[in-house]
Formats: C-alpha cells, structure tokens, sequence
C-alpha cells in the first residue's frame, strides 16, 4: 500500500512510467523538466550563465555569499538526464545554507557522449575554478545521483593528475556503483537501468574507480558527507561507500533518512525533511569551506 511519503513525492515529481526502457533519451529529457519544479524557487538567489573554458556553467549566487567559498555542483540524471536547469532550484538552497556560491556545470551526456567525455568537463570545469584565483582549500564538489557519482570520480581524476583535491564533497545519495551489486538493488534492476549504464560505460569496466567510485582506493581522500533516503534502491551505493572510506581513514560523515526516496532534496522547500537535509548539508559545507 502507499505511503503518504509516496504520495507527497508523486505529487511533486508525477508518476514515472512503467517501463521506461521503452521511451527514447528525447523522451526521457523532456519528462525531467519535473524535477526543476518540485522545489521552490529560494529567496536572495541569482544566477548568472558563465563559460568555464568551452563549458556552459552557471553560478548560484546567495545574497552576503562569500565569494572566495565555492561548491561546485555536478547534477543527477543516471549520466543521460538532467541540466543546469533541473537542479537550479537545489542548488540554490543548498548554496543559501551554505552562505556560499555554487558554480553548476552542463557537463556532457550518454548516450551520445559516454565515459570519460562527462568527467573530463567536470575537471576541466574544477581546473578552471583555480585558474580564476581560487584556494582548493575553499572549494568543495558536490552532486546527486550520478552527480554524486562523478564528483567523487571527479576528485579521483584530480588526485591521479596530480591537481591539489577539494575542502571536501557533499554527497545526495550518490551512484557509487555500476556494477549493481549492492544489496538493496537485489532483484531490482531493470530494463532502464541495465540501459543506462551501457549508455555510459560502453565496453568499460564498471568496476573502473573513475565508472563506479565505489571500488576506488580512499587513502588521503578528501572528507566528504552523504545523506541517503532510507527507502531508495542506491542506499548500499552509500553505506558501503562509507564503509569502505572510513576503513581506509578518511573522515565520512553519513546520514539516512528513514522512508525518503531517491534524491529527496529536489523537492527543497515542499518537504520538511528535504529543508533538514539540505540545512544539514549546507552547514557541513560551510564549516568545510572555511578552511
């Protein structure tokens, strides 16, 4: 039977379709426009369109942010879907409870451009950031979904190249592994899902750390917290994330939240547990960007 948790989500977000294997990528691309709408529009916020070296961004900028304090936002969407656009309103809260800017990148999408093309915006856009002036000290990587999943592959990226890491990562129930074989995805994987991952990983290895960061080696790893609905299919991707950082010394802190689906925050300012969260999370972040 549903819950009034269910309820309150599909109310927001609408019903997804039954198989959604059966749509196309336009089809998919339109019906996200929901997500855009399922938050409310935060107060003091403006947002400005800037070029991060051939790359569409934009910064979210709070009324009294510090400029100098950056969250730089990778949007979800399994790697095929999202845009600057539908994570605007979130990203807008969580960079008012953060009292800093966040610089949202349009980074590249699957099918038609899979692994690495997405990660390479994502360091290029982080490289870009620095060459403006700004301390790594003071700026973090943030994402949902497979945004999470690419900031943390993105500060992996950074590590091997030998570029100075980020204060730390803010994490919204991060897809941290392809291979599919966390135990809350247990006869639960689908058409579309198994469509996604070939969208993006191709002939790769899923098991790659930069594919799937779940399998990376943590050691020196920037600290990073993760909030994660109690009731989604991903909630493993995070546990076990978490376990095996913490395991390797890295400072994790990680959150679930009982009876909340996937990337409950979008619905910020609609839903009392996406305020908490994203209060939570900008706190966190702003004590991390202050050095």
């Amino acid at each position: 039977m549903p819950s009034d948790t269910d309820d309150r989500f599909t109310a927001l977000f609408g019903r997804a379709p039954a198989d959604e294997s059966t749509l196309s990528i336009e089809e998919l691309r339109a019906a996200d426009g929901a997500w855009a709408m399922a938050a409310t529009e935060p107060d003091g916020v403006v947002y400005r369109p800037v070029d991060a070296g051939g790359i569409a961004a934009e910064w979210t900028v709070p009324e009294g942010a510090d400029p100098e304090r950056v969250l730089l936002y990778l949007h979800g969407g399994g790697y095929s879907l999202g845009s600057i656009r539908s994570h605007r309103r979130l990203v807008g809260h969580l960079a008012k409870a953060a009292g800093a800017p966040a610089f949202s990148v349009e980074y590249r999408l699957a099918p038609e451009h899979p692994f690495p093309d997405g990660l390479e915006d994502a360091v290029t856009s982080y490289s870009w950031l620095l060459e403006q002036g700004l301390d790594p000290a003071h700026v973090a990587l943030g994402g949902d979904s497979s945004g999470g999943g690419l900031a943390l592959a993105t500060a992996l990226a950074v590590r091997e190249r030998g570029l100075p890491g980020p204060a730390g990562l803010v994490l919204l129930s991060p897809w941290t592994d392809l291979a599919s074989t966390g135990a809350s995805l247990a006869g639960k994987i689908d058409a579309a899902r198994v469509r996604r991952i070939a969208w993006y990983a191709g002939d790769k290895d899923v098991r790659d750390p930069l594919i799937s960061p779940l399998y990376a080696d943590f050691t020196g790893f920037a600290p990073f917290v993760v909030h994660v609905g109690g009731a989604e299919l991903l909630l493993d991707d995070s546990t076990r994330l978490a376990e095996r950082a913490e395991a390797a010394g890295c400072e994790v802190a990680i959150e679930i939240w009982p009876e909340m689906p996937h990337v409950f925050q979008l619905a910020a300012g609609n839903v009392v547990q996406a305020d908490a969260s994203v209060a939570a999370l900008g706190a966190w972040l702003s004590k991390r960007l202050a050095g």
